[in-house]
């Protein structure tokens, strides 16, 4: 079985939807993802319901139809972006994660919950315990957010969906339960592709959040391999792969990344 993930195109958060250059993104991988697939048997896509997923998968579910391909598409509430979100008001020493990018309530003078994965590397840096595969739920970030309660729903969902293609979890692996060549695709976002793929990994959400980008319409594939008969593991061919946008010319969005140098006042800091 393989599972493609592919991140939005450029977006438009505020209306949630793409950009301009969102949109020369999607029809590019759109392209490429028709001459991908035009050869496989068994196609199914799964995307979040956020705009910018949707309009990004709209561009190749027409390309595919063009083609005479048509894949089932269900929409999945819990594939839109990961939102687990840390409260700063318990805790002085975690609040240092975010130093200078909290914000509080003008009424309460409360810190108001943000985004947790977002993190500063000075702080991870000093935090091993967020990397490993247990210890990160116990860390004081994750007791200050509802983080391991969010992660826990995705993954047993994800699980449930692949059970129901023919592989079943059992600790860190797969049992076969009807082994097949389907290919799953999922239009989704950065960061909950980023907790399904450390699950399959086996290793802390943190790992996959922090020291990997996946920029806007890039390509992640992963496929089993079953050297055992009756065991299957997931191994990734490709992360984060913008080929595509190279061939069709078209720079990669920013959007994924944050400043290069400090001083490049022109990129995301």
């Amino acid at each position: 079985m393989k599972l493609i993930f592919i991140r939005h195109g450029d977006p438009d958060y505020e209306h949630d939807t793409l950009t301009e250059k969102g949109r020369r993104e999607a029809a590019l991988l759109a392209d490429r993802m028709k001459k991908q697939i035009a050869g496989e048997r068994s196609v199914t896509i799964y995307q979040s319901p956020l705009g910018r997923a949707r309009d990004t998968a709209a561009y190749v579910i027409k390309a595919l139809a063009d083609a005479g391909i048509h894949p089932d598409v269900t929409t999945l509430d819990w594939l839109q972006e990961f939102q687990a979100r840390f409260d700063p008001n318990l805790s002085e020493t975690a609040r240092k994660a975010y130093t200078n990018e909290l914000k509080t309530d003008p009424a309460t003078s409360r810190y108001l919950k943000r985004i947790l994965w977002d993190i500063l590397p000075s702080y991870y840096g000093r935090h091993p315990e967020l990397f490993g595969m247990d210890s990160w739920r116990t860390s004081e970030l994750a007791r200050c957010s509802d983080m391991p309660e969010r992660y826990d729903e995705v993954i047993n969902r994800f699980d449930s969906l692949i059970a129901d293609h023919g592989y079943e979890r059992d600790g860190c692996i797969y049992r076969v339960l009807k082994g097949n060549d389907d290919v799953i695709v999922f239009f989704c976002h950065f960061a909950i592709s980023a907790v399904i793929l450390s699950h399959l990994w086996n290793v802390s959400p943190f790992t996959a959040l922090q020291f990997f980008a996946a920029a806007p319409t890039s390509v992640t594939e992963v496929v089993t391999e079953e050297r055992e008969q009756g065991i299957a593991c997931f191994r990734t061919l490709r992360y984060g792969d913008i080929t595509h946008l190279g061939i069709g010319g078209e720079e990669p969005s920013f959007s994924a990344r944050f400043c290069e140098r400090y001083e490049n006042a022109n990129e995301r800091h």
